[in-house]
């Protein structure tokens, strides 16, 4: 009886890693497609909404769900500090950011540079930076989906297989 438990809390063990390891690969790209709406928000108001950075950005973290809109709320607060740059502001939130997200080193790089050039232009120049940004972040998005469509599954059978090998192995 007791080896029956044992089994079955291995295998639910191993089959909700799984499925863990499943819920990281369906946010991801749900995460890059929240940040590239932010920078669409943001880069209307740039253009056409005429108002400063800070009050653009903490509008904008209104409209886009969590764990994004925290970042872009820590990137607001962060602009208030008289001490800090647009860009070492970006740069801080961003890495604060990375903690809650489940981003990868490439996403997080291309908002690194795009955090280079936020405020050191004109208002074309910087349309310009986030549509590069955007596409940038398009096709990481596209990248993500299609490991997601590949490794889902796979990984949620594996996390179960495992654990069922694991438990006829001991048993």
């Amino acid at each position: 009886m007791i080896k029956l438990l044992g089994a079955l809390l291995i295998v639910f063990s191993t089959t909700w890693v799984g499925w863990d390891i499943a819920k990281r690969l369906v946010a991801r790209p749900k995460q890059i497609r929240d940040i590239r709406a932010a920078l669409q928000i943001l880069e209307a108001e740039i253009m056409y909404g005429h108002m400063p950075l800070r009050e653009a950005v903490l509008k904008l973290a209104k409209q886009i769900p969590d764990p994004i809109s925290s970042g872009f709320t820590l990137f607001a607060d962060n602009l208030n500090e008289e001490s800090q740059t647009v860009t070492s502001a970006w740069r801080k939130s961003i890495e604060e950011m990375r903690k809650w997200t489940e981003l990868e080193e490439k996403e997080l790089e291309i908002l690194f540079q795009f955090g280079e050039t936020l405020g050191k232009h004109d208002r074309d120049t910087q349309q310009k930076q986030i549509q590069l940004t955007l596409t940038h972040l398009e096709r990481e998005e596209l990248m993500a989906l299609d490991k997601q469509s590949k490794y889902d599954k796979m990984v949620k059978s594996l996390g179960f297989f495992s654990g069922l090998l694991i438990a006829i192995l001991l048993l």
